[in-house]
């Protein structure tokens, strides 16, 4: 699971999860930015991140526990 989270003065803005694969919003600037961000350009780099980088490394730790 990738989680990567936006932190203002200790308040969590905005969230993205790959489980729910697309920013969800906490506050009411985050939902503005969530509901801009799931149409526009930044979820398919977040996207992008998630298949560079957590699905390349889980492959790698998974068949080394194995």
């Amino acid at each position: 699971e990738f989680i990567d989270s936006y932190v203002f003065n200790q308040v969590e803005n905005i969230r993205f999860n790959s489980t729910v694969g697309k920013f969800v919003g906490y506050t009411e600037v985050g939902l503005k930015n969530a509901e801009t961000w799931n149409k526009g350009s930044v979820l398919a780099q977040e996207l992008g991140e998630l298949e560079r980088y957590c699905k390349h490394n889980a492959d790698i730790h998974y068949s080394n526990v194995l």
